[in-house]
């Protein structure tokens, strides 16, 4: 490694430092420099790259749109170096932490039954878990691997499938004792049918009536983000609530949850879903490979 790329590799730690400890004094005492020897390597890189990267103040910093992206970049190439340091030095054994991003019901149903065999086959691996039902962006996110259901949409992302599964309509037995039971789809608007609060590829409930599909959109009175608050609020006896197969099996099972319109199920009504990673599998850290494939192995849906 040259004298430069090396210099390149401490001005990205340098600013990394500065981000994150939000100012040039604390980021001086947090790497044992003087903050005259921050500010000046900051205003080196800055004069380097041709662009502000942060927008300073009598009383603050603020990242500038350039500065968020160099920042976003130079934190993951800062973590790359790091575990290329670990995995060499433990032998390819897979160190560092998994950063996942997934919905509350994945983790619920799947992940969380499964992630302590994965911990205890690789002890000095950790991880992160971000809970969202919201399609985010895995650099913005600085997420490793997001879990996504539905289509996914072209982009620089490589998928790994997990599974499908198909979605039920349910309601707890007190619900329908207190409002009865639909016995087709043209009953449901009489009944609280719940819903989300965000675009969802498919927000319409699809039905198979006299062989067409019918489509029934929520009918916005409760609305939740994401799918276990709507499993909450089902169990609770609040309405109908159209939701993952695997999220409701156990419930059903137990008559907690009831499935309803049975006889009018579409079978174009299902989802796949997807761990979702940037980069080749070859380039990927160790760490987030052996996930990746655990993951495909013991966390599947069905």
């Amino acid at each position: 490694m040259t004298q430069r790329e090396i210099n390149r590799v401490a001005e990205m730690e340098v600013f990394v430092t500065v981000v994150e400890q939000n100012g040039l004094s604390a980021a001086a005492r947090e790497r044992r420099m003087t903050p005259s020897a921050v500010s000046k390597l900051v205003s080196r890189l800055e004069a380097r790259l041709g662009t502000q990267l942060l927008a300073r103040s009598t009383r603050r910093l603020r990242l500038t749109p350039e500065g968020d992206l160099f920042y976003q970049h130079a934190r993951r190439i800062l973590a790359d170096i790091d575990e290329a340091e670990r995995t060499v030095a433990s032998g390819e054994e897979a160190t560092g932490r998994v950063r996942l991003n997934t919905s509350a019901s994945f983790n619920t149903h799947i992940l969380a039954p499964v992630l302590p065999d994965f911990l205890a086959r690789h002890p000095r691996v950790g991880v992160d878990l971000a809970l969202t039902d919201h399609v985010v962006d895995l650099m913005e996110a600085r997420a490793d691997i997001a879990v996504r259901a539905g289509p996914l949409k072209s982009s620089n992302l490589i998928a790994r499938k997990l599974g499908t599964s198909r979605n039920r309509i349910v309601a707890a037995p007190a619900y329908i004792e207190r409002h009865g039971q639909p016995e087709t789809p043209a009953d449901l608007g009489r009944h609280t049918r719940l819903g989300f609060c965000y675009e969802r590829a498919v927000s319409a409930w699809p039905f198979r009536v006299d062989g067409v599909e019918r489509r029934y959109p929520p009918d916005g009175r409760i609305l939740a983000s994401d799918g276990e608050s709507l499993r909450a609020l089902a169990l609770g006896g609040a309405g109908l609530a159209r939701l993952a197969e695997f999220t409701v099996r156990a419930d059903i099972a137990a008559g907690r949850l009831v499935p309803v319109l049975q006889d009018h199920i579409c079978e174009t009504d299902v989802e796949d879903f997807y761990a979702v990673y940037v980069g080749a599998g070859e380039l990927l850290p160790t760490r987030v490979r052996v996930f990746l494939d655990f993951l495909a192995e013991h966390a599947r849906v069905t």
